[in-house]
């Protein structure tokens, strides 16, 4: 387990960013896709997180949480010149952003083809409210937690499963 403590928006975007960065330039050598569980209270920094992490992908879209539609599918772009990724095996080509804030229970998840996207090792995917679909998760997932320490100040505890 890893903990880390953010004092403004910033370096919470920062520092997945830089995780994001290190799942590229590491190839997926599981079977299902790359799972990042997200859990924290509502403005625990959950969407900010996502926002950075979208950036060290080298995303260009505006990222917003999926609350109403469920789920977003971004396309993980070859590397460019232009690119702040310094390598891309291209291993992974997808980014699934799921927000299970609206869901009841994991069985609300056949109708968004969450089983599918797992099921290809070339996808990521991050999944905000996570404990929700708990039992949905695979044995080996990435748990990242948000700690409200106060109004910029967080704690963002990683374990993996």
């Amino acid at each position: 387990m890893s903990i880390t403590i953010t004092k403004n928006a910033e370096e919470t975007k920062k520092f997945a960013s830089d995780l994001a960065k290190d799942l590229l330039n590491k190839p997926n050598k599981e079977k299902n896709a790359v799972v990042l569980a997200l859990e924290g209270v509502l403005g625990a920094g959950k969407t900010t997180f996502t926002q950075g992490f979208a950036e060290g992908l080298d995303m260009k879209e505006d990222i917003t949480s999926p609350t109403f539609v469920i789920l977003k599918e971004y396309k993980i772009k070859a590397k460019s010149k232009k690119s702040k990724v310094k390598s891309h095996d291209k291993s992974l080509e997808r980014f699934y952003h799921i927000d299970c804030y609206r869901l009841k229970d994991e069985s609300d998840l056949d109708s968004i083809g969450f089983f599918e996207i797992l099921k290809d090792p070339k996808n990521i995917i991050l999944i905000e409210w996570a404990g929700k679909i708990k039992k949905a998760l695979p044995k080996k997932y990435t748990s990242i937690k948000f700690y409200y320490i106060s109004e910029n100040k967080r704690k963002i505890s990683i374990n993996l499963n």
